[in-house]
C-alpha cells in the first residue's frame, strides 16, 4: 500500500455508511504528511509546529459551506475578509497572510490537493469554488514558511486529501434548501474490488439568490478517481470539473449599509469560473524501508469578470448641463428630452446627457461619463511532474527518515482586460456607450492623457525545484528535521498590445532562483508533555500581474491597468516558532498547545504611490513582520467533543514608505486649508498592516444529545481591524470631507447546527448560521464617496479652491450575512 500522506484516523474505514453517527470523537491524529506528496509522515509531536488537522467528517459535521467557511469558524489563527462579498470568494488569511481569489491580492499562503498546488499561475490566486467540500477526506494546516511546499509558503500550507473508494465506500444524496432560496443536490458515491480496484465519485448543484441585492450564484462540482492497489503499489487517476458563476458585490459605503444592509455600491460584479483538473498519482514500496511516490498533473481554468464600477475620475468634473455642442450633437443624433439649462445635482440625480454628449464628440467622455465596465478575460493551463522517494534506516536508539524529491510546473497564461465607458442607472447598474479605455480613440483624454485601461498579455512560467528532508529521531525523546529546498522560476511576459519592449511595454523575461533552509526540534520529556521549536524560511516570486505594474515612471491604477516594467526582487520570510503541546498519550481524550511566533518578510511587495501622478506601482518594500501567541485546546468529554484558540497576532510594517491616502484625512495633500484631495501618506516603522486583526477567538462544540440526536456550536470573535488605505492607522474622520470610522469594527457570530437521524439511512440537519442576527463587517477600505446620504450619485459635493474641487471620502464595508437558516436531507446506502 501507498504510504498514507494526511491525516490517519482507524475508525474512518471500519464505520459502515450505513450506520448512525457515533459519539462526536477528538481528532485522532496518527501521522501527518509533510511533504505535498505521500511518503513523508511522521507523528503529531515529531513536527516542530502546531499542525492543525481536521477530517471530511468534522467539515459536514460543522455545518460549514465551504472549505474556508470552515477554516474559519474551527481553526485557530484564521479569518476570513470578505472582500468580494461572495460566500465562496473568501480571501482567507492565517496569521496575517492571505489566499485570496482576488487579483492582485499580496498571497501569502499554498493550497495543496493530493500534491497537486492549487494557487494559479497568474497572480498565484486560490479560487475556493474549485475545491470540492464533499469530496475532502483530510486537511492539515501547516504553519510558517515550510520550503517543503514550494512557492508562495511564506506563512503556510494547507494541505487537502480527497476521498476514494477505499476509505469511503457507500452512496449518499443529500438535498439543501434555505434563506434567500439556497438549495442544492449533493451526492457521492464510492467503492472497491478485492481485486484492488476502487473508484470514488462526488458532484454538487447549488444555486441562490443571495442575501444582498442582485447577488445571485452558482456553482456545478463534478469530482472522481479510479484507483488500484496491491501491498506495494498504489495508483489513482482524478478528474474534475467546475463550472461556476458567482455574483460578488462587495464593498458598500458605511452610510448606505445603515439605511439598507442588503444594499450594493455598484452591480454587477460577476465572476465565471471553469476549470478542469487531472492528476494521475501513485507510490510503490520496493523494500521494506524504501518508498517511492510521484504524480503528473494537467489544469486548465478561464475566469471572466464584469464588474460595474462609478468612474472616481468624473467625481470632481461638471456632469450634469449639457453644453451647447453637446446639445446640438445629441439633437443629430436623434436624442430628446436632455435640459437645455439649469440642471444641478439637485434636480439630477444620476446624469447621463453629458456621456452620452462627449461619446458623440469623441471629446472627453472618460471625465464626464460617471460609470465604468470593467471585464477581464483570464485562460490559464499549466501542468508538471513531481516524485520523490523515502528511506528509512535504524541503528540502536536512533531512527532517520530521509526523503529527497523534485518538481517542474509550467504554466501558460493569457490576460486580457478591457473598459467600456457608461452612466450609472437608479438601481445602481451601468449602462454601457460605445467608448473605451483604448487609448484615447474613442474615450477622449483625462487630462490631456488619452483614457487607456488595456493589458493584454500572454505570460509562460516554469519552475524547477529540487528538495530533501531528514527526521532524525533520537530514543523517540528527541526529533531533529532538516530540511531544504531550492526553487528556480522563469516568468516571460509577453506584451500584446505593445510587444516591442521599452516603456510602457509588458514584454519582459525574469529568473528568480532561492535556496530555502528550514531546522527543527522537539523534545518529549514525558509522554505528555512535548516542547518544539523550529526556524524556516519561505519564498515567492513576483506574479506576472505585479511584474506588469512595477515601473514608477508608467505607474498604474488597479486593477483596471498594467504598465512596463523594471524587475522585482523575490520576497523572502523567515520564520521562528517555539512552544509546549501535549503529547502522544494525550490525544486520545485531550490535547492542547501554546506556541509563540514570528515572521518577517522580506523584500516585500507593496502597492505605493507614484511621485509624479495619482496613480501607483507595485515595489520591493523593506520588511513587514507578524509575530504573536497561539493557545488551543480540544478534547472529548462524554458524548461532547469540545475545542477552541486564541490568537494575539501583531502585524506591523517595519520600514518607512509613501504610499496612496486618498481616502486617509491625513494626506499631504492640502488647498488652501480645504481637504478632499489625493494625496499621500507616510508608513512608519510599527504601523499596522490594514484588515488583520490584532486579537481572534474561536470556539465550538459538538454534542451527542441522544442517540439519534446531536448539534454543533460554535463562536467566532474577531477584534477591529484598520481598513485599506488606512495604512498609517491615523486616519481621523471629520464629518465633511471624511467620513465613517477608517476600519472595521470587531465582532462576534455565533451558528448552531441540529443533527437527527431518523433512520440508519436517512438523516435530517438544520442549520442556523448568525444565530443571534449580528451586522458584521469582515473588511474596510477608505475610497472616494460617489453618493449623498440619499443614496443619489454626487460630483462636486464641495465649491472649488483656487480652481480645484474636493471629493468626499467615506469608509467602505463588506457586511457579513445576516441570520439564515437551511435544512437538509441526506440518504445513505
Amino acid at each position: 500500500m501507498m504510504c498514507v500522506h494526511g491525516i490517519l484516523i482507524a475508525a474512518l474505514a471500519q464505520a459502515p455508511q450505513t450506520a448512525p453517527p457515533p459519539a462526536p470523537l477528538a481528532f485522532t491524529v496518527e501521522v501527518i504528511g509533510t511533504t505535498p506528496l505521500p511518503g513523508v509522515n511522521l507523528l503529531l509531536t515529531d513536527i516542530p509546529a502546531p499542525v492543525q488537522t481536521a477530517m471530511g467528517r468534522d467539515i459536514e459535521a460543522s455545518g460549514a459551506l465551504d472549505l474556508a467557511d470552515f477554516l474559519n469558524r474551527r481553526f485557530t489563527a484564521v479569518h476570513v475578509n470578505e472582500v468580494q462579498g461572495n460566500p465562496f470568494q473568501a480571501d482567507v488569511n492565517y496569521r496575517g497572510y492571505t489566499a485570496s481569489p482576488l487579483l492582485g491580492t499580496q498571497q501569502g499562503l499554498s493550497v495543496y490537493m493530493d500534491g497537486v498546488r492549487l494557487n494559479q499561475p497568474f497572480g498565484e490566486v486560490v479560487s475556493w469554488d474549485l475545491i470540492p467540500r464533499m469530496a475532502l477526506s483530510s486537511i492539515a494546516l501547516m504553519p510558517g514558511s515550510n520550503p517543503l511546499f514550494g512557492l508562495n509558503t511564506l506563512g503556510g500550507a494547507l494541505s487537502i486529501r480527497t476521498k476514494d473508494g477505499l476509505s469511503d465506500p457507500g452512496t449518499s444524496v443529500q438535498a439543501i434548501y434555505g434563506s434567500h432560496l439556497r438549495r442544492a443536490i449533493e451526492f457521492e458515491h464510492g467503492g472497491s474490488r478485492a481485486s484492488g480496484l476502487n473508484w470514488y465519485v462526488a458532484g454538487n448543484l447549488f444555486a441562490e439568490d443571495g442575501w444582498r441585492n442582485n447577488s445571485p450564484s452558482g456553482v456545478r462540482q463534478l469530482f472522481s478517481n479510479i484507483g488500484w492497489h496491491d501491498p506495494k503499489t498504489e495508483l489513482k487517476v482524478t478528474l474534475a470539473y467546475a463550472n461556476n458563476a458567482l455574483t460578488g458585490n462587495g464593498l458598500q459605503d458605511q452610510r448606505l449599509l445603515a439605511k439598507d444592509y442588503a444594499s450594493v455600491y455598484t452591480s454587477p460584479d460577476d465572476t465565471n469560473n471553469r476549470s478542469t483538473f487531472f492528476n494521475l498519482g501513485g507510490s510503490h514500496k520496493s523494500s521494506a524501508t524504501v518508498t517511492w511516490s510521484g504524480n503528473v498533473y494537467y489544469r486548465r481554468i478561464t475566469t471572466d469578470t464584469l464588474n460595474a464600477d462609478i468612474n472616481e475620475g468624473s467625481l470632481d468634473q461638471s456632469l450634469y448641463q449639457p453644453s451647447a455642442a453637446e446639445r446640438a450633437a445629441l439633437t443629430a443624433a436623434g436624442y430628446t428630452g436632455f435640459p437645455a439649462s439649469g440642471a444641478i445635482a439637485a434636480n439630477t440625480p444620476f446624469p447621463f446627457w453629458r456621456c452620452i454628449g462627449n461619446v458623440l464628440l469623441n471629446d472627453e467622455p472618460a471625465e464626464t461619463c460617471n460609470g465604468l465596465l470593467n471585464r477581464t478575460s483570464t485562460a490559464q493551463q499549466n501542468g508538471g511532474v513531481s516524485g520523490q522517494f523515502t528511506r528509512l534506516g535504524a541503528t540502536p536508539g536512533v531512527h532517520h527518515q530521509f526523503t529527497a524529491g523534485a518538481a517542474y510546473d509550467r504554466s501558460a497564461v493569457g490576460f486580457n482586460q478591457s473598459t467600456q465607458l457608461g452612466y450609472l442607472n437608479a438601481d445602481r447598474t451601468v449602462t454601457g456607450v460605445n467608448a473605451f479605455g483604448d487609448g484615447g480613440i474613442t474615450g477622449g483624454n483625462v487630462n490631456g492623457v488619452p483614457f487607456d485601461t488595456r493589458a493584454n498579455l500572454d505570460g509562460d512560467i516554469h519552475t524547477w525545484s529540487a528538495y530533501a528532508t531528514d527526521t532524525l529521531s533520537i530514543r523517540d525523546v528527541w526529533h531533529v528535521t532538516l530540511s531544504g529546498r531550492y526553487n528556480r522560476t522563469g516568468v516571460r511576459n509577453r506584451d500584446r498590445i505593445d510587444p516591442g519592449g521599452g516603456p510602457g511595454s509588458l514584454n519582459g523575461d525574469y529568473t528568480f532562483a532561492r535556496l530555502n533552509p528550514a531546522v527543527g526540534l522537539t523534545f518529549s520529556p514525558s509522554r505528555t508533555i512535548n516542547l518544539f521549536a523550529g526556524y524556516n524560511e519561505g519564498s515567492r516570486a513576483p506574479t506576472s500581474i505585479e511584474l506588469g505594474c512595477a515601473d514608477p515612471n508608467s505607474p498604474c491604477k488597479l486593477p483596471n491597468a498594467m504598465a512596463g516594467d523594471p524587475p522585482l526582487d523575490q520576497v523572502v520570510t523567515r520564520t521562528w516558532e517555539a512552544g509546549l503541546r501535549s503529547g502522544g498519550s494525550a490525544h486520545g481524550r485531550f490535547s492542547w498547545n501554546v506556541s509563540a511566533f514570528g515572521a518577517a518578510n522580506h523584500n516585500d511587495i507593496l502597492f505605493v504611490a507614484s511621485t509624479q501622478t495619482g496613480f501607483g506601482y507595485f515595489k520591493n518594500f523593506g520588511r513587514t513582520a507578524r509575530q504573536g501567541l497561539e493557545v488551543s485546546a480540544k478534547g472529548r468529554a462524554g458524548r461532547a467533543t469540545f475545542g477552541g484558540g486564541y490568537t494575539l497576532l501583531n502585524a506591523t510594517y517595519q520600514s518607512p514608505e509613501t504610499v496612496s491616502g486618498t481616502g486617509n484625512s491625513t494626506n499631504n495633500r492640502v488647498v488652501a486649508g480645504a481637504k478632499g484631495f489625493e494625496g499621500t501618506i507616510q508608513i512608519q516603522p510599527g504601523d499596522r498592516i490594514p484588515l488583520i486583526p490584532q486579537h481572534m477567538l474561536k470556539l465550538y462544540a459538538d454534542i451527542a444529545l441522544a442517540a439519534k440526536l446531536s448539534l454543533n456550536l460554535d463562536l467566532v470573535g474577531i477584534s477591529s481591524a484598520f481598513a485599506r488605505g488606512n495604512e498609517n492607522n491615523r486616519d481621523q474622520p471629520d464629518g465633511t470631507y471624511y467620513l465613517g470610522s477608517g476600519g472595521a469594527p470587531g465582532y462576534a457570530v455565533v451558528n448552531l447546527g441540529v443533527h437527527y437521524q431518523v433512520t440508519r439511512a436517512l438523516q435530517v440537519v438544520a442549520q442556523i448560521n448568525n444565530l443571534l442576527n449580528r451586522q458584521y463587517y469582515t473588511t474596510a477600505q477608505l475610497g472616494p464617496a460617489g453618493f449623498t446620504d440619499a443614496g443619489t450619485f454626487i460630483a462636486r459635493p464641495f465649491p472649488a479652491v483656487n480652481g480645484e474641487f474636493p471629493v468626499a471620502h467615506t469608509t467602505f464595508l463588506t457586511p457579513g450575512a445576516p441570520a439564515n437558516s437551511l435544512i437538509s436531507t441526506r440518504l445513505r446506502f
